[in-house]
């Protein structure tokens, strides 16, 4: 069925606050494959006529589209659902028309009972399905014509015409060929992203493989690497992340903590991309080759893990490209090509690419195929490096293309830029972004917060990702933590976002010594090899492990947005409510954010949200610290008390 918008001058109807969606169709929301889209709109005209309200939706590229009728909700307000079949990219619409047979009929209805005229009117009526046959197909369209021809002559049988015009038989096949002609739809359809569930839910490991060998003089090896993949299994994430695979630059190399005055022996930054050895389409050749890689990749897959690969768009010195296409970096007038800057900061290793350059179309194919390469290798997981740093319209033309092909394919943005870029990003396609979840440390920030990303506008398209931590970040409130705040920050990011990361072993074992100043590690891993002893006394590990499975296991902590913050007479306490849809699954979680001192206080407890009674005793169980008894409660109120040396949090599972 093709769309064809006709008379615009004579259309009566008005389409309006179609939501879901961001008009103008270039954008994306985003569900999970399996979740019903709930579709309102707003559709009127003038005069008391009757509507017909139509949603339409396709997947993207394909000729036909799907309808379905949507319901009146009153106050001009239609809704209807659906529910893709399948991932990928889709468009729908919303389109209303004149229901003229529909207003007719009802108005004869009510003419015919209080003893009107009728013969004027039966010919009107009839009129009506002579038109519709035109519209009709096969035996339809000959009943209609008969039956059209019947209701008009007004010397056929009066009651044997009321009771033809009044019949459902004749209704629900007037309902198929409506009046198409002077319907209104949206300019231009709205777009959406159908994501599989690890978009919606995902526990994301990073770590450097060329420390894997442990003795942190050595260089790892993928195979090295693959020997650590079990333990991150058995520990319930489900993405192992690395870092940049590829060769590092040699030319302005980067020594230990950044030095700029590096050792002969010193590894550099895998961020400094590209060498005489190959660029973004090669592996450094200390972590093995191709078939090592794969070995690797089949290794993750043997254990329920999925390979997110690190793409940064940017260039070492002595990257091919920059002798192979001068053309796509900005030069000095000294001949020098433009280094990364970030006054006064200054990245000598790296190159930034152009993307002012006069041959964009073939750097934009180009880096398409970096991602193209990777895909044909089996990766389906992508984080990017400071996507905000490179053309906007790319990644809008990049990731649409790519997703097109492979819509099983998830990016993560690093982007940790201003909130328009950040947002501008996620609409262009990318599933996943990095968030400000590192530096919102206090009860009050946070959920200010979290209420931003899942209860505006943001939340149909802007999926966070929480890190309490990266090779980069290691926050103040870490840098001076204990304990409980290392496992504090971990159970927040797990269960307030359904996609989280760690950067490990460094946050299991809650390394915390900064560079003087910054807030970044000192030795860092970033520049050097480390020697990681990955099962050290005192670790993390278990509780970590406990929290994963905790998401695995109840749905309410699958998704982001089902969140309900919950009222406390404390100020250090953050608590909050997830259950899904058919409150099947109610996980309520309060953490102690005073993480050194123990905290009491009251919960206002959203009985009306739960779907408790006011007077109805219910349970709660503690799935952080299975060996307590399930607590009986009754009423709004609710006692809390938290010892954050013993555990900073609360995850309770409402029993009903």
């Amino acid at each position: 069925m093709a769309l064809q918008l006709k008379n615009p001058a004579r259309r009566r109807v008005i389409v309006d606050a179609v939501s879901p969606g961001i008009p103008g169709g270039q954008f994306f929301i985003k569900r999970v494959l399996g979740d019903a889209i709930q579709v309102r709109a707003n559709v009127f005209a003038d005069s008391h006529d009757l509507l017909i309200v139509y949603l339409r939706y396709r997947q993207l590229g394909s000729a036909d589209w799907q309808e379905q009728r949507m319901r009146p909700l009153g106050n001009d307000e239609w809704d209807t659902q659906f529910t893709p079949a399948e991932t990928g990219a889709y468009e729908y619409t919303v389109a209303g028309l004149v229901d003229h047979w529909g207003s007719w009929r009802e108005g004869f209805i009510k003419k015919a009972e209080s003893g009107q005229k009728l013969d004027v009117e039966l010919q009107i009526g009839g009129e009506l399905l002579i038109a519709a046959a035109l519209r009709a197909v096969g035996e339809d369209k000959e009943r209609l014509q008969g039956w059209g021809t019947f209701l008009a002559d007004n010397e056929r049988d009066l009651q044997q015409r009321l009771n033809l015009a009044r019949s459902d038989e004749l209704h629900g096949l007037m309902e198929r060929y409506p009046d198409r002609s002077l319907e209104t739809a949206l300019p231009e359809p709205m777009r959406l992203l159908v994501e599989r569930e690890l978009a919606a839910c995902s526990a994301w490991y990073e770590f450097f493989p060329r420390s894997a060998r442990h003795d942190g003089e050595t260089h790892g090896t993928f195979r090295d690497a693959a020997r650590l993949l079990p333990e991150i299994a058995r520990l319930g994430f489900d993405i192992a992340y690395l870092p940049p695979i590829h060769p590092i630059g040699r030319i302005f190399r980067k020594g230990r903590n950044n030095s700029l005055t590096p050792a002969a022996e010193d590894v550099g930054s895998p961020w400094a991309i590209g060498s005489t050895e190959g660029g973004h389409k090669a592996i450094h050749p200390e972590l093995g080759d191709f078939d090592d890689f794969e070995y690797f990749r089949q290794q993750a897959e043997h254990h329920g893990l999925e390979v997110a690969l690190d793409i940064a768009f940017q260039c070492a010195p002595d990257h091919p490209y920059v002798k192979e296409h001068p053309q796509w970096f900005k030069w000095r007038p000294d001949g020098t090509v433009q280094y990364a800057e970030n006054p006064p900061k200054k990245y000598q290793d790296i190159l930034p690419f152009n993307f002012e350059t006069d041959d964009w179309e073939n750097l934009w194919e180009e880096l398409k195929s970096v991602f193209e390469f990777w895909i044909e290798r089996g990766v389906k997981v992508f984080r990017v490096d400071n996507p905000h740093t490179k053309s906007f319209p790319f990644w809008n033309w990049c990731i649409t293309e790519l997703k097109a092909k492979h819509p099983e394919l998830i990016f993560l943005a690093e982007a940790f830029t201003r909130p328009k870029r950040k947002y501008w990003l996620a609409k262009a396609g990318y599933t996943h972004g990095y968030t400000y979840f590192t530096w919102r440390n206090s009860p009050q920030e946070l959920r200010a917060y979290v209420e931003e990303l899942t209860q505006t506008p943001v939340r149909d398209f802007f999926w966070p990702n929480f890190w309490p931590n990266t090779p980069d970040i290691l926050h103040e409130d870490l840098q001076l933590g204990n304990r409980a705040t290392f496992l504090g920050r971990y159970i927040l990011a797990a269960t307030l976002s359904s996609n989280h990361g760690i950067y490990g072993p460094a946050f299991e074992l809650m390394d915390k010594e900064p560079f003087p100043g910054k807030e970044e590690y000192n030795h860092n891993e970033k520049y050097q090899l480390k020697d990681w002893d990955w099962d050290q006394p005192g670790n993390l590990k278990e509780e970590i492990k406990r929290v994963n499975f905790l998401r695995r296991e109840h749905a309410a902590l699958r998704r982001t947005h089902n969140i309900t913050f919950v009222d406390v007479d404390n100020t250090h306490f953050i608590a909050y409510l997830k259950q899904n849809f058919d409150r099947s699954s109610r996980i309520l979680v309060v953490v102690n954010m005073d993480w050194h001192w123990t905290q009491m206080g009251h919960l206002t407890l959203p009985l009306e949200a739960l779907g408790i009674d006011a007077g109805r005793e219910f349970g709660v169980r503690d799935l952080n610290d299975p060996t307590q008894p399930v607590y009986r409660w009754q009423g709004t109120h609710a006692f809390i008390k938290l010892d954050p040396q013993k555990s900073p949090a609360h995850i309770f599972e409402v029993l009903i």
